[in-house]
C-alpha cells in the first residue's frame, strides 16, 4: 500500500500562477471594458491620449499624471492633459475601449497599439499592428460603421 503523495511547495506555486495568469488572460479576452493588456491596468498602454488630439502623435503618459476611470489606469503627459481627460473622459478615450477598430468591425475584441492610430472626426481608433492599420485605412468611414453596428454585442461577450 502506498501512501497520499503531495505535491511540493513549488509546483503548488506554479499551479496557483498559472491558474491566476489562465484566468486573467480569459478575462482580458472575454469582457473589459478599457483594453490594458493582459497583466496591466492601464489604458493605451500607458499613451497620453489627449496628446494625440493636441500633439497629433502618440506620445507616452507619465506616472505623476494618471487618472482612473472604466477600472483602467490613464496616464498623461502633463497635469493639463489629465485634467482635460477627466473632465470629459469620452471625448479623449480611444474608440471601442482602445481594442482594435477593425477587428471590432470584424466582430471580435484584439489589442489596440497606440503607435497604429488615427482620428476621424475627432474620435480617436486605434489598430492591433502596421498591417492591419493599412487595412484599416483602405475604408475607414466602412469599417467605423461596421465596428459601430458589431461592438455593442462584442462588447457584451
Amino acid at each position: 500500500m502506498t501512501g497520499i503523495v503531495y505535491p511540493s511547495r513549488r509546483a503548488l506555486t506554479a499551479f496557483v500562477l498559472l491558474t491566476t495568469v489562465g484566468l486573467s488572460t480569459v478575462s482580458s479576452l472575454a469582457g473589459p471594458e478599457i483594453y490594458t493588456g493582459t497583466l496591466s491596468s492601464l489604458a493605451a498602454d500607458g499613451h497620453d491620449v489627449v496628446a494625440f488630439h493636441t500633439e497629433g502623435r502618440p506620445v507616452r503618459g507619465d506616472s505623476r499624471f494618471t487618472h482612473r476611470w472604466k477600472n483602467a489606469t490613464w496616464r498623461f503627459a502633463s497635469a493639463a492633459s489629465r485634467d482635460a481627460f477627466a473632465a470629459d473622459p469620452e471625448r479623449y478615450a480611444p474608440a471601442y475601449g482602445g481594442h482594435c477598430a477593425w477587428a471590432a468591425a470584424q466582430g471580435y475584441r484584439a489589442a489596440g497599439d497606440p503607435r497604429h492610430w488615427h482620428i476621424v472626426a475627432g474620435r480617436l481608433y486605434l489598430n492591433y499592428d502596421a498591417r492591419v492599420h493599412r487595412t484599416w485605412l483602405t475604408d475607414v468611414p466602412g469599417f467605423i460603421a461596421a465596428a459601430d453596428t458589431k461592438w455593442p454585442a462584442v462588447a457584451a461577450r
